[in-house]
């Protein structure tokens, strides 16, 4: 990993995410040790339960979910798959390690997870198979850059949920994004026009607003986004992949609330 100054377009051997940190990943990163995600210690224990793909219980009654990742939901059954999480982490001893032990708003600590036995990140095992999304709100740039490497490699091999075409949503078939409303989820396609409106920019990806897939960007993300090297103008004409929950405004909208939510593909 190295530091960029600047934007680099993606290619099927390197890219650069738009982070707060204007990172330039490499592939070869180590997505299982991910030192970079060793925050403070928030405890430990024995993993009693695999709750979904992205939580689980302590034998001493903690519930814990992972952060930085999402659930990767299965086009055919349409649910996200558990089994991965508990080949990993079921019975054994995990420590638990990040910025803030706060419980979210059920309750669960947010935590990376780390195997007891071999100091391997959860995280970056679940990612590097295909078997999660990264999330895009890890604020650590060398956390980040670890978790991003390990999305990116398990992208590039077809791994997981990656064998799937489908996984990755096309901008221009709106109806199929809106299959996904409220789940996050992965979208890419060429940004066909940049336009502000009141104290929101929109990417529109049609040429009908109100039907076409677009993202929306609230006025107060524009100085994140210009600190990572960006110009919201500057994407017009070119390709990026957007990550996050979708909603139904007309046609189907992902807000942008965190700059790792964009990624620049390419100038086509």
């Amino acid at each position: 990993m190295k530091p960029a100054t600047g934007m680099a377009a993606h290619s099927d051997g390197f890219f650069t995410l738009v982070l707060p940190f204007g990172l330039s990943i490499a592939l070869s990163a180590s997505p299982a040790f991910a030192g970079g995600c060793a925050f403070e210690p928030q405890g430990e224990g024995r993993v009693a339960a695999v709750i979904d793909a992205r939580s689980f219980r302590l034998a001493d009654g903690r519930e814990i979910r992972l952060a930085g990742i999402e659930p990767a939901v299965s086009a055919t059954t349409g649910r996200a798959r558990t089994a991965a999480l508990s080949a990993i982490i079921a019975g054994h001893d995990v420590t638990l390690r990040g910025q803030d032990d706060g419980p979210d708003r059920y309750g669960r600590q947010v935590a990376f997870v780390f195997l007891a036995a071999s100091e391997n990140l959860v995280q970056g095992l679940l990612l590097s198979q295909g078997e999660v999304l990264l999330s895009a709100d890890v604020t650590d740039k060398d956390c980040a850059a670890a978790l991003v490497a390990a999305e990116a490699e398990a992208r590039q091999a077809k791994r997981g949920t990656w064998a799937d075409a489908s996984v990755i949503k096309n901008a221009e078939s709106p109806d199929d994004i809106l299959t996904g409303i409220g789940r996050f989820t992965v979208v890419e396609g060429k940004v066909l026009s940049v336009r502000q409106a009141g104290a929101t920019t929109y990417l529109n990806f049609g040429r009908n607003w109100t039907q076409d897939f677009a993202v929306t960007i609230p006025r107060r993300m524009t100085p994140a986004i210009e600190a990572a090297g960006l110009t919201l103008k500057s994407l017009e004409n070119k390709r990026i992949r957007v990550r996050g929950f979708v909603e139904a405004r007309g046609g189907p909208r992902i807000e942008v609330l965190r700059v790792g939510q964009i990624e620049v593909l390419g100038v086509n």
